[in-house]
């Protein structure tokens, strides 16, 4: 059974940085593409990063480009999310989530992805 298990996350002043984990209990950790989704109040929850099995393929939606980064480290079956210069809008509840199996487009949209994590509060404060 795939497990996804969140750290990190809190409550940070506007321009701070953060850094979320996720550690995924799974052999073919390094087979499955991540990706690290936010969900507002009562709002879609939407992707924020993606990175591919290798590494080698990243995507960030408009809002996070360079401020947000996605990374992976496949020996130690985690992926990350830092986060900087951290703005009241990027308050959400953040979710990371694994897809298996090959696609060729970048999965963009939640049913695309098998596996979730629990879900870790990010609050920016101005």
């Amino acid at each position: 059974q795939v497990q996804l298990v969140q750290s990190g996350g809190g409550l940070v002043q506007a321009g701070g940085s953060l850094r979320l984990s996720c550690a995924v209990s799974a052999f073919t950790f390094s087979s499955s593409a991540m990706g690290w989704f936010c969900q507002a109040l009562v709002k879609e929850r939407d992707l924020v990063a993606h990175i591919s099995g290798n590494g080698a393929r990243t995507y960030y939606a408009d809002s996070v480009k360079g401020r947000f980064t996605i990374s992976r480290d496949n020996a130690k079956n985690s992926v990350y999310l830092k986060q900087n210069s951290l703005r009241p809008e990027d308050t959400a509840v953040y979710y990371c989530a694994a897809r298996f199996g090959f696609t060729s487009t970048i999965p963009t949209t939640p049913i695309r992805y098998n596996y979730w994590g629990q879900g870790t509060q990010v609050t920016v404060s101005s």
